[in-house]
């Protein structure tokens, strides 16, 4: 396989270039994630608070033994939750990209916290019956300068259209954002032999939502006005990495005993 390998930089997932290893751009993922998600803050509280509260024996010990540890059990609460739910989603991903590509998949060899989800993908492909494409490949945009690894390309009722699969609880907007940085990339490039092709003309997006109770196929806005929200986003990417780095210069005139926070901390 000759897929385009990646890196990661604090945060942020970079792509690179398999034509030239010096030229790394940002995934449509760490690019959209500039969008603010107040409803992240509340809900790491939330999970917090409710560790807390159920296992309020282990923590009020874990307190008395290491106070710093109970800190950090608590503080990473969310994480445990979401790395829990990645993992799901994970799984559930792969055995729709083997189902999609028409391979056996034996329910035996399927974990029982996945089987609902390859149950009701595979009631998708019977209602729906997608022709796709393109899947699990990887885009590059030549002009706006990222890249990303996309779900599917389809064809549903005649009409091609760029699909994402999810597995969480629910969908948020950002998915639109998501998939027209997908639709308005430059190229494909295939994983199994590194050669670009052209993005095929794409009328739409769609996300596919798929949970233990059942199934549902969604229309995604995904044309150039979201877009053009998603090159904004790009811009703040490139602010946050390197674009404040010294916007704010030393001092050029000061009076009393003012003391930056960049002197308190070094003190």
């Amino acid at each position: 396989m000759a897929g385009v390998s990646t890196i990661k930089r604090g945060d942020s997932r970079f792509y690179v270039d398999p034509d030239d290893g010096s030229i790394k751009v940002p995934g449509v993922t760490s690019v959209g994630s500039m969008l603010p998600k107040d409803y992240l803050m509340y809900w790491s509280a939330k999970e917090a608070a409710e560790a807390a509260v159920t296992n309020w024996d282990i923590v009020s010990e874990l307190v008395k033994r290491d106070p710093a540890g109970a800190t950090d059990y608590l503080k990473n609460a969310h994480r445990r939750k979401s790395r829990a739910a990645s993992d799901l989603g994970s799984a559930a991903h792969d055995y729709f990209e083997r189902l999609a590509r028409g391979e056996r998949v034996l329910d035996r060899s399927v974990h029982i916290d996945v089987k609902p989800h390859v149950r009701w993908f595979r009631e998708f492909l019977q209602e729906v019956q997608p022709e796709f494409l393109y899947l699990e490949e990887t885009v590059w945009s030549d002009t706006h300068k990222y890249a990303g690894s996309f779900d599917a390309i389809a064809k549903i009722d005649g009409e091609t259209v760029i699909l994402d699969w999810k597995t969480s609880k629910s969908i948020y907007d950002s998915v639109a954002l998501q998939l027209s940085a997908y639709r308005y990339a430059d190229r494909i490039i295939l994983a199994e032999t590194g050669e670009s092709v052209p993005m095929p003309e794409i009328v739409g997006g769609g996300a596919l939502h798929i949970r233990p109770e059942g199934w549902a196929l969604h229309p995604v806005q995904c044309d150039e006005a979201v877009f053009a929200t998603f090159q904004h986003l790009r811009g703040v990417f490139d602010w946050e990495k390197d674009g404040k780095k010294g916007v704010i210069g030393k001092p050029i005139a000061s009076g009393g005993e003012f003391v930056t926070g960049t002197q308190r901390r070094a003190a």
